[in-house]
């Protein structure tokens, strides 16, 4: 199945039925009186998250959703009945926005959360409301109140804990494989990630965290270069990102220093709050060093860099580092520190 994280929708939701003037002609009642009925209530539109489902691509074709009218009140008093509610199933993550205003609609973010997006409108009276003792035989009844029709966009935003950030083929996916058991798709070639991947990260029995890999971010990704920065939404919940730098890359002209700085930027230019949640710095590849290069080559890089927060060396191909950093990431997430 393709992946989908986003889309744009129509709702509407039924108009109310119309109140009924209707008045009681029976044999032997004279002056029977109104007895028109109420209309009906229009039918609904809700979005319910379920943890089931982890694309929006059901969307991507259908993209109007009615809900149906409530029926006319009637004589003797019947209601009219109210038309079913529709229910809209979005994967557990999705933010709804209203394209007309911009306005944040829900933010589905647990599993069986609901949010009304387009509510029915309500039912007209019947003229049996409106007698009274010095308005016997009243003709008046109310209309339904007429539906809400909204253009709304459904957004895609994984939960994760921790988000994998860098360039392709830094070894991301790689990476999740060494630490979960998701198997994400791992060749030799630029962005063989096309879309996120999600992993469980288990250390020990009952402690584990998740862990996110969306395809790698170039330079100019915010002016559309490579993926663009469309999947870095997925990294907005997260709550510690891991950027991870090619320490062996195979072009011998490029410079891990530089190109780390370069997908910083892309970042802080796609949303300032995500530039600032916490960032480690992980080196992979570092299997492809010399042993007595590896301290030194770390210790030269954090220099250059002038960074200041935690450096971690690892192998995501053979396994060197990956329980350390996992250890040191479960424990800064139980900490509370974010």
């Amino acid at each position: 199945m393709a992946f989908v994280d986003e889309a744009r929708i129509e709702v509407h939701s039924g108009k109310g039925g119309d109140g009924a003037v209707s008045f009681r002609r029976e044999k032997y009642v004279p002056r029977g009186g109104p007895d028109g009925g109420d209309g009906g209530r229009g039918g609904s539109v809700y979005a319910i998250a379920d943890r089931n489902i982890n694309t929006l691509i059901d969307y991507r074709f259908a993209r109007i959703h009615r809900a149906r009218d409530g029926e006319k009140g009637r004589g003797r008093q019947c209601n009219g009945r109210g038309a079913e509610d529709i229910s809209l199933r979005v994967p557990v993550g999705t933010v709804v926005t209203d394209l007309a205003t911009g306005e944040t609609v829900a933010d589905l973010a647990k599993h069986g959360q609901i949010a009304a997006l387009a509510r029915g409108g309500r039912g007209g009276l019947g003229n049996v409301n409106f007698k009274s003792s010095t308005n016997r035989a009243p003709r008046k009844a109310t209309p339904g109140e007429p539906g809400e029709r909204r253009s709304l966009k459904l957004e895609l935003k994984v939960l994760a804990d921790v988000g994998l950030l860098g360039l392709p083929n830094a070894g991301k996916s790689t990476l999740v494989r060494a630490v979960s058991a998701a198997r994400p798709k791992v060749a030799d070639y630029p962005f063989t990630t096309l879309h996120p991947h999600l992993g469980v990260a288990r250390i020990g029995v009952d402690r584990s965290f998740v862990v996110a890999d969306i395809p790698g971010l170039i330079e100019g990704a915010s002016e559309g270069a490579g993926l663009g920065h469309q999947f870095l939404r997925h990294l907005a919940r997260t709550r510690l990102l891991l950027h991870i730098v090619d320490a062996a890359p195979g072009n011998t002209g490029a410079d891990p220093v530089q190109d780390t700085r370069s997908v910083v930027q892309e970042l802080k230019k796609f949303d300032l709050r995500l530039y600032r949640k916490p960032r480690w710095l992980v080196l992979n590849k570092v299997d492809m060093l010399p042993a007595e290069e590896r301290s030194t080559f770390a210790e030269s890089f954090v220099r250059r860099l002038r960074w200041r927060g935690p450096c971690f060396s690892v192998s995501a191909l053979t396994g060197e580092g990956c329980r350390e950093l996992s250890s040191a990431v479960m424990k800064f997430l139980e900490s509370g520190q974010v």
